[in-house]
Formats: structure tokens, C-alpha cells, sequence
């Protein structure tokens, strides 16, 4: 057995090229004798290839994946799926590779969602806080767990860092057939608009989605706020979900939660009205306290993770399981045991009398609840370390950088991670906006390891350094060259560097 980006251990029934014909209801074309060849896993990725795999070539925006077909063939591949024949292999024609994915992968895996509980979370900020709440509160409640996240995958006999919030059909159904066998009773898994626009999820079966909130965010790719919104409400249907839980916290929530087709349970921090309610709610340093207000009497929750933020996630993922019927007293237990989130609102502890923060903060609806909590910690200075990620909607870096420096005191501006656009164009838009603002000391500095070690050298006892945009992205990418940089590693060095050479103080 090898990990997810590799391949498991053969389905327990064996598959056909001509069964997956058969299942597409396509036709084979080649050599007619493939059909009678097995077919041990099916990969979107030529470079994932092993022998006796089949291989989904899918069009994509630059490349189409018969562009690979040679390196498929000579991995071993026995079969393509796509939308014209491979000139090397045999090939299942069908008019949208990426179409039927997902119900390929979950038929040729065995339906996996079937067998086990899937909890859903969307929305623009929280997914992947959301889906960690709910591994907790799963795991309290006796569940044996799967969590597919943007931070983490991982199950019996499983952990590793994704490369997508969801992954492709392909890996997920591979993963949720592997978590299955693992006897996995439960799974929590972040669902990204792109993945829903993209078919990825297409062939898994929810026990509940979630839904946090909708901010300004991948413009990008949606064009507009309401084709975003249209992305995530198609979530919310009987095809896909059993049953939805709602945050009436923002417009977006409201009216999905008003035109919603499935049983809902609406919850909020703002409107009493709804199935659950928290008040009371203190954050400090220390974490979040809260009162749950559910059908099932008042739960008070004090939570490890810090931030504001952190509290209708929590009581996103505790409404979730509450309408599927598990004990709130556990799953209460469960949200407070939980003592980190990978770069979310995540502590570095390095020695230093200072505070210093990773968090994935990557637009001005996160920076609107998160910075005004961390300038209240902040007996001195709020010195903030921040970018923009290329590829990616243009239009928010002004206003990303513009809200930075209206709470921040300091703002550091680097480089995130360019994919394939100019650095120093990215690094000028987030800039102008912080400037914009007239309140903070604005600085450049496109070395991302170089930015921290400013940061940290600029913060006295009382101030607090965040370090944003990344969170516990492992990889800074500059065209087709990728650097390691961990954000949270590389803070800690910084803060060792300082201290070792008598700067930290």
C-alpha cells in the first residue's frame, strides 16, 4: 500500500477497460483486445501513472492530457478516458473527461461516500477550520475518522499535505476507498468552489454541508459574486446532501438558508432565532469562551484555538453533528480538545517576549475580523507581514493591503507566492493600497525569509508579528520554479536568529 498520490491496494472487484466502457455507456476505439485487460486504479496525472492504470486525460486551459500520452504509455498505462483517441493507447471516448470523473472514480472504487459519513463545509473563510472541528468532535463522539482539508489528509494508516483544499476525483474517491477500508466511519472534507465548478467532488454523497459565509474571493474564476454564490448553493441539493447547515450571518447565508430544498438547521452568533445560537463569547490570548444555545439546552464551549473567527466555525461544525444526532457533551469535548489548526491564527513559541502569529488571512473579510482581535493583543504595535498570491483576483491586493495597514501599525509587503506573474507588479498593487491608508509605517521587501527577519527585528516585548497569507502552504512558487518555504518554520528561524544575535527583545 502506498500514499495518496500514488496508488492503493486493488479494489476488491476487479474492473474491466471494457467495464469502464461499459459504465460510461462510450465506445472503445483501438485495439479491441484492451477491453478484456484489467484495470488497477484510474489517475488525471500521467506523471502518477503505474502499469495497468487508466488514464483520464482531461483538457485543461493550457495543456490537454493527451499531451502526456506518451509518458502515460510508457508508465504502463493500459487505457485512456477522453473527449478524442489517443494515437498510443486505447481510448473510451466521452464528451467531458472532467464531467464524468468523479462518478467513474466513485463507481470504480466502490461508492465509498456510501459507506461512511461525509461532513461537508463551504463558504469563502473557515472551510478548513470548520472541517477540523468536525474531525474533533467526530473523533470525541467515537467516531474513527477521515479528514480531507486544505491543511491535512489524513485516516487510519494515512497523513499527507494536500496539493488542493479538495483534491481531484481521482485522488478523492481514491482516498475515501482507503479511508473505507481503514474502517473509517466518518469524514469531515472541505469543499472549494473550484472543486464543485471543476466536477471534482461529483460522485460523493454528503451527510451535511456547511456553509460559513461568502466574501469577495476568486473573481478570478467566477467572474462574478453571484456565479460564486451559484457555485456554492448547488452544494445544497438533493442530489447531493441529506441535509444543510447554514450560517444567516452574512446576505449570502440568508438566502441560501431561504431557498434552501433540504431539511436546515440554521446557526449564527448574531440572531437568537435560529437552531443554534452562541453568546457570551470572550477571546483573549488563551482562546475563545462561548455558550451554545442548541435544541438540546445550553453547552459552554471554551476553545484552545485563538480568535473571534474561530467561534461560528466551531459552531458550524457543532450544529453539523448535532442534526446528525451525536451527543452534544462529546462533541463539545471534541471542539475544546482540539489545540492547533496548521496556520490558522497559529502561535510561534521560539522564546521570544514577543507574540508571533502565522495565519492564512488572504482577503479583506478575514482581515476585517481577525486584525481588529490581534491589534486588542497588542499592548504595543501590530506588525503585520503581508502579499498577494499571483494568478489569482487582481483586484482585491489594493484592498488587501489598504484594510492591513488601516489596523496594522507596521506593514511589511513580500512576496507570496507569483505563479507566473511579475513579483514586483503584485508586490506594487498591495503597496498602493497600504499606502492609501495613511496610518501604518508601509515597508518593501520582496525576500519572504528576509521580510520575517524585519519584522521580527522591528518588535519590542508588548508588540504582536502576524505573519499572513500562507498559512501552512509549504511551497512559494515563482513561475515554474518552486522554492520550500514553511511560514511557520521560517518564523521560527527568524525569531532564533534574532534572539541568538541579542535583537529579539
Amino acid at each position: 500500500m502506498t500514499d495518496l498520490l500514488g496508488h492503493p491496494t486493488a479494489p476488491a472487484v476487479v474492473r474491466t477497460v471494457s467495464d469502464l466502457a461499459g459504465f460510461l455507456g462510450a465506445p472503445l476505439v483501438g485495439d479491441p483486445a484492451s477491453g478484456s485487460l484489467p484495470v488497477r486504479d484510474i489517475s488525471d496525472d500521467s506523471r502518477t501513472l503505474s502499469g495497468g492504470d487508466a488514464y483520464l486525460a482531461v483538457p485543461g486551459s493550457r495543456w490537454h492530457g493527451l499531451d502526456f500520452q506518451a509518458q502515460a504509455a510508457a508508465a504502463g498505462a493500459v487505457v485512456a478516458i477522453s473527449d478524442r483517441p489517443s494515437s498510443l493507447l486505447p481510448t473510451v471516448i466521452v464528451d467531458d473527461p472532467r464531467a464524468i470523473g468523479g462518478p467513474l472514480c466513485a463507481w470504480f472504487h466502490g461508492s465509498p461516500s456510501g459507506d461512511m459519513r461525509v461532513f461537508g463545509v463551504t463558504g469563502t473563510n473557515g472551510k478548513t477550520s470548520t472541517s477540523h472541528f468536525l474531525d474533533a468532535g467526530l473523533a470525541a463522539a467515537g467516531e474513527i475518522t477521515g479528514l480531507v482539508s486544505g491543511a491535512t489528509i489524513r485516516g487510519p494508516g494515512i497523513e499527507l499535505r494536500p496539493v488542493r483544499t479538495t483534491p481531484e476525483a481521482t485522488i478523492l474517491q481514491r482516498t475515501l476507498g482507503r479511508f473505507r477500508r481503514g474502517g473509517v466511519t466518518a469524514c469531515a472534507m472541505e469543499v472549494s468552489s473550484h472543486a464543485v465548478d471543476q466536477r471534482r467532488i461529483d460522485g460523493t454523497r454528503f451527510r451535511t454541508m456547511a456553509f460559513t459565509n461568502l466574501g469577495r474571493d476568486h473573481l478570478d474564476y467566477h467572474g462574478t459574486m453571484e456565479a460564486y454564490y451559484r457555485t456554492k448553493a448547488s452544494l445544497f441539493t438533493a442530489e447531493r446532501t441529506d441535509t444543510a447547515v447554514i450560517c444567516v450571518d452574512d446576505e449570502y447565508g440568508r438566502r441560501l438558508a431561504a431557498s434552501a430544498v433540504r431539511p436546515t438547521w440554521r446557526f449564527s452568533v448574531r440572531d437568537p432565532s435560529v437552531d443554534v445560537y452562541a453568546d457570551g463569547i470572550v477571546c483573549d490570548s488563551a482562546g475563545s469562551r462561548f455558550v451554545a444555545h442548541t435544541p438540546f439546552g445550553a453547552l459552554p464551549v471554551h476553545l484552545q484555538v485563538m480568535g473571534p473567527h474561530q467561534v461560528p466555525n466551531a459552531v458550524a461544525a457543532l450544529t453539523s453533528l448535532l442534526a446528525d444526532g451525536l451527543d452534544p457533551a462529546a462533541v463539545a469535548c471534541g471542539l475544546e480538545s482540539l489545540s492547533r489548526i496548521p496556520g490558522r491564527c497559529e502561535p510561534v513559541h521560539a522564546g521570544q517576549s514577543f507574540t508571533a502569529i502565522v495565519d492564512y488571512m488572504h482577503n479583506e473579510s478575514g482581515q476585517r475580523v481577525l486584525l481588529p482581535f490581534l491589534d486588542s493583543l497588542a499592548g504595543g504595535r501590530l506588525i503585520l507581514v503581508i502579499g498577494a498570491t499571483g494568478d489569482r483576483d487582481t483586484t482585491k491586493r489594493g484592498p488587501l493591503g489598504y484594510s492591513a495597514a488601516s489596523f496594522a501599525d507596521v506593514v511589511i509587503v513580500t512576496d507570496e507566492s507569483p505563479n507566473d506573474e511579475d513579483p514586483a507588479t503584485i508586490r506594487a498593487e498591495v503597496l498602493a493600497g497600504a499606502r492609501r491608508a495613511r496610518h501604518a509605517r508601509v515597508v518593501e521587501e520582496p525576500d519572504r525569509a528576509r521580510a520575517f527577519e524585519l519584522a521580527v527585528a522591528t518588535a519590542a516585548p508588548t508588540d504582536v508579528v502576524v505573519v499572513t497569507g500562507r498559512g501552512n502552504d509549504h511551497v512559494q512558487r515563482y513561475g515554474d520554479h518552486a522554492i520550500s518555504f514553511d511560514d511557520r518554520a521560517q518564523l521560527t528561524h527568524a525569531i532564533f536568529t534574532a534572539m541568538k544575535a541579542g535583537d529579539a527583545r
